[in-house]
C-alpha cells in the first residue's frame, strides 16, 4: 500500500511512519532523504539539487517530483512506501498523482496547541538524533542520550516563534491538500494527539498489513 503522511510539524507523523516501515516491511522516505541520497550517489539530479542548495536556492517541484518518481521506481517501492514530506502543495500532488495514482492519505489531526506544547518539549540527540520530550518521554538522565550518551539539545526550529511560522507555512501552503485528497476519496483522518504506540494500533486496525 501506498501512503501519504499529512499533518502539521510535531503531529506524529515521523514517529509513526518508522514503525510503519518496520511492520509493513516498506520505506518511509522523506524529500530530505531523497536529496541527501541523490547528492550522495552524484546522479544527474543529484548534482542539479547540490548546486542549487549550495546556491541558497530552493529545488523546484520539478525537480522534487523527477526526485521522488526516480525514487518510487526503486525496488524495495514494489510492496508501498510512505511519503512524509511530499507533496506539500497542490502542483506537486497533481505531478505525483500522474506517475503513482495509487496512493491513501493519512491525515493527522491534532491541535495546533498540542502541537506547540509537543515541539516545544522535545530534545534530539546531538550525537544520534534519537528524540525524546522532557514531559512524554524524558531520558533517564537530564540532557544525556539513553540511545548512546550523547548531549540532548532544543533544535532552533522547536523554539516558540519558530514553531509558530512552521505552523503558518503549513497552513498556507500544506493544509489545502487535506480538501484535495478528501475530495478524491482518498483521504483518512488519524488522532495526531495519542502516543505513537496507541497510533500505531489504530493504524493497523484501518490498513491491514
Amino acid at each position: 500500500m501506498n501512503f501519504i503522511f499529512l499533518g502539521p510539524p510535531g503531529a506524529g507523523k515521523g514517529s509513526l511512519a518508522v514503525k510503519v516501515a518496520q511492520d509493513y516491511k516498506i520505506p518511509h522516505i522523506s524529500t530530505g532523504d531523497i536529496f541527501r541520497a541523490a547528492i550522495k550517489n552524484q546522479t544527474e539530479l543529484g548534482k542539479k539539487v547540490k548546486a542549487i542548495i549550495d546556491g541558497g536556492g530552493l529545488v523546484s517541484d520539478d525537480i522534487t517530483c523527477a526526485l521522488v518518481k526516480e525514487r518510487l521506481a526503486e525496488a524495495d517501492c514494489k510492496n508501498g512506501f510512505i511519503l512524509d514530506g511530499f507533496p506539500r502543495t497542490i502542483p506537486q500532488a497533481d505531478a505525483l498523482a500522474e506517475f503513482c495514482p495509487d496512493v491513501v492519505c493519512v491525515n493527522f489531526v491534532i491541535d495546533e496547541d498540542v502541537v506547540i506544547n509537543r515541539l516545544s518539549t522535545r530534545r534530539v540527540c546531538k550525537k544520534c538524533g534519537a528524540n525524546f520530550n522532557i514531559l512524554t518521554k524524558p531520558p533517564k538522565t537530564e540532557g544525556v542520550c539513553d540511545e548512546c550518551g550523547g548531549e540532548l539539545y532544543q533544535r532552533d526550529d522547536d523554539k516558540s516563534e519558530s514553531i509558530m511560522h512552521r505552523m503558518e507555512v503549513y497552513r498556507e501552503q500544506t493544509e489545502p491538500l487535506i480538501s484535495y485528497y478528501r475530495g478524491k476519496g482518498k483521504l483518512t483522518d488519524i488522532d495526531g494527539a495519542i502516543q505513537t504506540e496507541e497510533l500505531l494500533g489504530k493504524f493497523k486496525e484501518l490498513f491491514k498489513a
